[in-house]
């Protein structure tokens, strides 16, 4: 027997709305995502022990092609942002609605943090444990910002040109170079460089180098915005909104 309008609850009707839609998706797959890139992290750590250049090409492989996969899982609901800073710079050009991008947020960061846990406790550890690597430093810094602009630039370039289809591809190619060429290891993302804060492995980071790191994606995502306007200035909402790969109109 169907169940009426009148006895739905507000979390169900909110859920049942597009935009609930949306939200779990960006939920579900930044929780994908910080489990892969976590649970890679331990694996690598355990498999290569002591051989750091054989566990960050371990941890990269698995996220590159990962990331790939939760875009093409996600996308067609929430555009697969996955990245505040993602939703943000599209909110600048009118892609996504202010509301809709301060929505995404805490949806996205309480995906990550979720992944972290989950990640934890597959490898038996505790499921949470604050990690204790420190990367906060200016070369991290300059690192973050670059890693920052180009995963942006990415994004954009591709919905300027009509391109977007290919974004998981591109988007996970690029994420798994910026491990190489980054001296930050390429997080990119404030959500998930608060949710790697839980896990004390190969992937995390300590508490007190968070805030750099963010402020670093943050500057990142402003100084792409303007690099975005420069090469591509007649990027429309219509081009924003199929960020980072085409979905429903909201």
């Amino acid at each position: 027997m169907s169940q009426s309008a009148a006895d739905r609850s507000p979390a169900a009707e909110a859920l049942g709305s597009p935009l609930g839609r949306m939200l779990a998706a960006e939920f579900v797959g930044s929780a994908f995502l910080a489990a892969l890139v976590i649970g890679s992290g331990i694996a690598a750590q355990r498999l290569s022990a002591g051989q750091a250049g054989l566990e960050l090409l371990e941890n990269a492989a698995a996220t590159g092609a990962g990331l790939y996969a939760i875009i093409l899982m996600v996308g067609p609901v929430s555009g697969a942002h996955l990245n505040p800073v993602v939703s943000f710079v599209d909110a600048a050009f009118g892609g996504l609605s202010w509301r809709q991008a301060a929505a995404y947020l805490p949806a996205q960061i309480a995906g990550c943090i979720s992944g972290a846990v989950l990640a934890n406790t597959m490898f038996g550890q505790a499921a949470v444990s604050i990690a204790t690597t420190h990367r906060a430093s200016g070369p991290h810094f300059l690192a973050e910002a670059v890693a920052t602009i180009g995963l942006v630039l990415v994004i954009f370039s591709l919905a300027r040109s009509g391109r977007a289809r290919m974004a998981p591809a591109a988007v996970g190619a690029y994420i798994g170079a910026a491990y190489w060429f980054t001296s930050s290891t390429s997080f990119a993302n404030p959500a998930i460089t608060i949710g790697r804060m839980f896990s004390d492995s190969f992937a995390g980071i300590a508490p007190s180098s968070v805030p750099l790191f963010v402020a670093a994606q943050v500057t990142g995502g402003v100084v792409a915005f303007g690099l975005i306007r420069l090469l591509y200035p007649a990027v429309s909402p219509e081009e924003a909104a199929t960020v980072v790969v085409p979905h429903p109109p909201r």
